[in-house]
Parts: C-alpha cells; sequence; structure tokens
C-alpha cells in the first residue's frame, strides 16, 4: 500500500498544473478617464485587491492594472470594484486585541471598494481577512464607513458600538422601511444589501444588485459507493510481541456527502461532511487458532475541498479530512483467547478526484493508520485504507 499512497500524494503535488481561472469579459477605466473594454482574470477576490490581471483580446499576454493607475474596474453582470479615497477604521475585532477606545479610529487610505448596490443608495463592502468594512454614499453624501466597533470596556467586557444604525436611520428613510427593521438589522453583507435594495425600490430609482447578480447554488447532497482496500496489523507487547498481520482485504462503503461552497475565489473551496457506513472482514490463523475480525462502523469525515478548474465541465479536486469514527459493536474474535472490543481513534485521510459537469465524480482517497484497540493498554493496531469512490450529485 505503500507504494500507492506515493502516487496518490505525487498526483496531488503536481495537480496544479491544471488549475485555471478563466479571463472575462469586463472593463476598466483609467487615469485619464477613459474606458477600456477588454477580459479580466477573475479571482472572486474574497479580500478586496490592489492590482488584476487582464487582457486587451483572447490572444494577447496578460497586463497589470493597479490601483495608482485605475479607477474602476468590472466583470460585466458580476462585479465593480471603484478607486476612492476613503476614512476607514481598522480596529480588531479579535477579543485579545479589542481597543478601550468606543469611538472609531479613522485613516484616509485609498481603495478598491467592492460596488454591492448601486442607484440612489450606494453601497460598498471592503474586506482585508477578517476585517470587514461597510460603506455608503447617497446622492447627498460623500462615501463614508457605517460605523460598527467591537471594544473593551472598564470592567474587561466586550461593549459594542452600533452606531451604524443610527445612520442607516438617518439615510434610509422610506415608507417600506421600519425603524424596527433598521434597529435590528446586523452588521452583514446579506442584510444591508437587502436594506439598500428596498430602499432604493422604494425610491423609483433605478438600481443595480450585484449581489443578486451573483447568486450560486451553495450547496451539493452526493450519493457516494465504492470499494476499499483495507489492511490491519495488531500486536500485543507481552503475548503476541511479533505483529499480526492480516494483509490487505477489498470491502465495500457507502457514504452520503454533504457539501458547503465557499461564496468566495470562485467557488473553489468547500467544506465537507460525509457520514460512511464501511465494513471489514479479515481472518489469519495464528498459533493453531482463528483469528476472525469483525469491524463495521459509521465513519464521519469533516474537512475540506479544493477545486481545479480545467473548463466549464470539467475540474479535479483535492480533499483533507479528520475522520471520526463510530464502532457498531465490532470485535476480534480469537478461537481460545479472550475477544477484543474495538474501541477506535479518529485519523486523518486525503484524497484526490475529478468531476464532471458538477454531477458525476471520481475519487482516490487515502485513510492514514487508525489505532482500533484504542481500550487496551498493550494493545497496539494500525488499519489503513485507499478507497475508490464513485459520486452522483443529486442537488
Amino acid at each position: 500500500m505503500n507504494k500507492q499512497i506515493f502516487i496518490l500524494f505525487a498526483v496531488i503535488l503536481s495537480c496544479n498544473c491544471f488549475s485555471q481561472i478563466n479571463f472575462e469579459k469586463g472593463y476598466y477605466i483609467n487615469n485619464s478617464d477613459q474606458r477600456i473594454d477588454c477580459l479580466i482574470k477573475n479571482l472572486d477576490w474574497k479580500n478586496n485587491p490592489t492590482k488584476f490581471f487582464y487582457k486587451l483580446s483572447e490572444n494577447t499576454e496578460p497586463k497589470k492594472g493597479h490601483i495608482n493607475s485605475i479607477k474602476e474596474f468590472g466583470i460585466i453582470n458580476k462585479s465593480k470594484y471603484v478607486r476612492r479615497k476613503v476614512d476607514i477604521d481598522r480596529s480588531s475585532e479579535n477579543l485579545k486585541d479589542l481597543s478601550t477606545l468606543r469611538n472609531p479610529v479613522f485613516k484616509e487610505e485609498q481603495l478598491f471598494l467592492k460596488v454591492l448596490v448601486e442607484g440612489k443608495a450606494n453601497l460598498y463592502r471592503y474586506g482585508d481577512g477578517n476585517l470587514k468594512r461597510y460603506f455608503y454614499k447617497t446622492d447627498t453624501s460623500s462615501i463614508r464607513q457605517l460605523i460598527f466597533k467591537s471594544y473593551r470596556t472598564t470592567n474587561v467586557q466586550k461593549g459594542k458600538n452600533n452606531r451604524y444604525k443610527q445612520q442607516l436611520l438617518n439615510i434610509l428613510k422610506c415608507e417600506s422601511i421600519s425603524v424596527k427593521d433598521l434597529k435590528n438589522a446586523n452588521y452583514t453583507k446579506k442584510e444591508l444589501v437587502n436594506l439598500f435594495v428596498k430602499y432604493n425600490s422604494c425610491s423609483d430609482s433605478a438600481f443595480i444588485n450585484f449581489e443578486k447578480k451573483q447568486k450560486r447554488d451553495l450547496f451539493n447532497l452526493t450519493i457516494r459507493p465504492g470499494i476499499k482496500n483495507t489492511s490491519l496489523s495488531i500486536q500485543n507487547v507481552i503475548s503476541y510481541p511479533d505483529i499480526i498481520d492480516f494483509g490487505s482485504k477489498l470491502s465495500f462503503r457507502f457514504g452520503v456527502e454533504a457539501e458547503f461552497i465557499m461564496p468566495f475565489n470562485k467557488n473553489k473551496w468547500a467544506l465537507l461532511i460525509e457520514p460512511t457506513y464501511q465494513y471489514s472482514k479479515f481472518e489469519k490463523i495464528v498459533d493453531q487458532q482463528v483469528i476472525n475480525v469483525d469491524y463495521k462502523s459509521i465513519e464521519l469525515p469533516l474537512g475540506f475541498r479544493h477545486y481545479f478548474f480545467l473548463n466549464n465541465n470539467s475540474r479535479i479536486f483535492i480533499n483533507g479530512v479528520f475522520i471520526i469514527d463510530l464502532d457498531m459493536d465490532s470485535k476480534i474474535n480469537f478461537e481460545k483467547d479472550a475477544d477484543l472490543t474495538i474501541k477506535t481513534d479518529g485519523n486523518l485521510a486525503f484524497g484526490i478526484g475529478y468531476n464532471y459537469n458538477q454531477k458525476y465524480s471520481l475519487e482516490m482517497r487515502y485513510g492514514s493508520g487508525r489505532a482500533i484497540l484504542g481500550d487496551y493498554t498493550f494493545w497496539n493496531s494500525d488499519y489503513e485504507s485507499l478507497s475508490v469512490i464513485l459520486g452522483y450529485t443529486l442537488f
């Protein structure tokens, strides 16, 4: 199995060469107010960029657009970024780094702000790691930050400055938006976008909701049957000092995977959980007695997945998961000696696969060594697996 593991990791480490992100129809506006139509490399930025790559035509070499020379850029029907000098408060929201000041500490910076809603009242977003800030602009005001800040109080508790709620009360005056709606609004993209959309609709003004255009299917449910090549060895440092190697056996597994796509970086990252039934059976004669292993369990892999797009229909992915194993009254039966009850520890697993048309998938997954005799002091055990898994996505 070690040779197979080496091949698996060699493929995983080399699969970056297959990664592809498309150049999509877009535009930019330079410092001379010239609009240039082009193709922009859509990275679906989680953090607001300071530069981007573009092509003037399909067959030309990529060029770099930088915030110092670009006033605005966008990808048609998907996203828009505008360069603005704004006052931004970068106070940390981490508990250990909280400021003792209730009021924001502003610093003027030149940023690319992402336009979320554009109309009579505009909503913008800026993200940098864990920092998330929202800005607004109306027909009577310049761009300003919606103020939300956590701070440390005198009794070492966490206080919150929710000034943004009063700001919303002042600027989003409309019959369809109640005072209760504004006071209950959380400082999140979804809730703020909904309020600005409602205000622009109420004001009978033409507006663009860029977030609506980017609505995606962010959840997949997939059935995943497969076969496993499993190996097992056990050892008792007193009674059986020599390792008892049961060799490798083929068995079946069946799982149902829930995949949660992360809404950034072109849907390339996902969290996954896959309850899986597995059954393995081994037999070996040692010291003139038969030893039978009857091991069945529900595995619960929890982890992440990363996609590498080949084209619109094909993509390669890699997985990394931690497996919680829930054994189902499994035992190692000795013909003459006392039987052992299987109690397992968790283990890691890594996989590589191919997905076609977001419907069909094939994965090879290696499960690292798992101890299955955790309740016994003098027994050591090692259970490994190499699986081939088919997938069919229901939705």
